[in-house]
């Protein structure tokens, strides 16, 4: 058999220039002591340099860049590093791209900071890079506050869990007749105990009436031993936790005066809100459903499974404009709750969706299996899609329909109709009927409707 001949290498082809698409661009690979920059080769000698992460040194590397002719840059997203030299470059005018660090594979080889930002520069000028999605300032506040809040709710319920463990060690049985001990009743018993009270029917009469236990239920829940090193265990963490909730109160405090500074879409006055019992009501007395009303236009709490706290984390990650996402699809995309098909040689490999963490694809799942029991037409489809694929699948599958309503209500200003989706269901039905049809035909049977027969 003939040796097939080798591949000839075409003169010249090594120095072909590259097809550079941003010309003025530069590379940075940001850590949190040092900041490894990369320019065009053409705009200075040392092409390469390193910048501590001091303000003045990042000042330093912004006019080195103006210097350089550098319009854009592209830099990982890495932890909060980033955001810094963020602010001080787009305060000179210089597009930043954000790029996920996911997104970056290198050639198998020698990895060192310098080639990680000389290969960063190298993919932004010829365009490969695509820039991740970074909302305005002012909503960017929010979602600090908001994800701030969030942890100190965590560091709060891990003094709570202290002070369950601290009840067990003397068998202070309470939190198992009690459902929060961090309720009126709760902390009323708690006080007591710390101020010395032993005797298990006086702290019993501190109930309150709607506690559904009896007193000689919760007096006997209260006869245990009196450890001096548990007593000291459950002081600390009580006072660890109010002080936690003072700092959420204050929390709420800042976010509620921030969302006071965006503009109005409508007036709530002219337009008022139909008043929906059931609802949780603001700490601080705020009607967030009629807040998020008036800056998002149109009232997200009327699909099901959606509540207040779904439309906040919303507005705390993408703000009240998702102009940047082209289409629904792209913006299910982004949280990762679509199909991510995987296809190679006509064959698919994989539809399962991306692994991504994002607290907005956490709160629309969250959404999705409270539509369980709901009556409506996406309840029908959480059901239908649960029969189908399972309880997990539906989850992400319910999850994907509210991100695409939202989607279509906040970019249209539309006020959501539930007719839309029950017509939809009946298409869905007459398409299955249909090909009921057609296969009882092309087996010889003719099906007819039960209540014709």
């Amino acid at each position: 058999m003939a040796k097939g001949k080798r591949p000839q290498r075409r003169k010249g082809s090594r120095s072909r220039p590259k097809p550079v698409i941003n010309a003025n661009a530069a590379g940075i690979d940001v850590g949190s002591r040092e900041i490894y920059v990369a320019v065009p080769v053409d705009r200075d000698p040392e092409a390469v340099r390193t910048f501590h992460t001091f303000t003045p040194d990042l000042i330093e590397l912004a006019e080195w860049l103006a210097t350089c002719g550098v319009s854009t840059v592209a830099m990982e997203a890495t932890s909060v590093y980033w955001m810094p030299l963020f602010t001080i470059l787009e305060e000179r005018g210089i597009e930043v791209c954000l790029v996920n660090a996911r997104h970056l594979r290198r050639v198998p080889g020698r990895k060192t900071d310098i080639l990680d930002c000389e290969w960063l520069q190298y993919l932004h000028s010829v365009g490969l890079l695509r820039g991740s999605f970074h909302p305005p300032e002012a909503v960017a506040a929010v979602r600090t506050l908001l994800r701030h809040k969030a942890s100190l709710v965590q560091m709060a319920a891990s003094h709570v869990q202290h002070m369950h463990k601290a009840l067990t060690q003397m068998n202070l049985q309470l939190h198992h007749v009690i459902s929060d001990i961090t309720g009126l009743t709760g902390l009323r018993i708690l006080d007591a105990i710390l101020d010395g009270e032993r005797r298990p029917e006086v702290l019993a009469d501190l109930r309150h009436p709607s506690i559904k236990a009896d007193k000689a239920t919760i007096a006997k829940a209260l006869s245990g031993t009196w450890r001096r090193e548990h007593l000291f265990t459950l002081r600390q963490s009580l006072t660890a936790y109010r002080h936690y909730q003072t700092q959420i109160e204050q929390c709420h405090q800042e976010l509620h005066q921030l969302l006071g500074t965006f503009g109005s879409r409508v007036d709530p006055e002219q337009n008022p809100l139909p008043p929906i019992r059931g609802r949780r009501k603001d700490p601080l007395g705020l009607d967030l459903r009629t807040e998020f009303y008036r800056i998002f236009g149109v009232d997200l709490t009327a699909i099901p499974g959606v509540e207040v706290g779904t439309v906040y984390t919303l507005f705390a990650e993408c703000g009240r404009d998702l102009s940047a996402f082209p289409t629904a699809g792209d913006f299910a995309s982004w949280l990762g709750l679509c199909p991510d098909n995987r296809i190679t040689g006509g064959k698919i490999l994989s539809t399962r969706t991306r692994k991504v963490i994002h607290p907005l694809a956490t709160a629309l799942r969250l959404a999705a299996q409270a539509l369980h029991h709901s009556q409506s037409a996406l309840g029908d489809y959480f059901r239908r899609m649960r029969y189908r694929i399972g309880p997990a699948q539906a989850i992400t599958a319910a999850a994907h329909k509210l991100a695409r309503i939202i989607y279509r209500l906040v970019t249209a200003r539309m006020a959501y109709d539930e007719t839309v989706l029950a017509r939809n269901d009946h298409k869905t039905l007459a398409r299955k009927t249909q090909r009921l049809k057609a296969q009882a035909a092309a087996l010889g049977y003719h099906l007819v409707p039960a209540e014709a027969s």
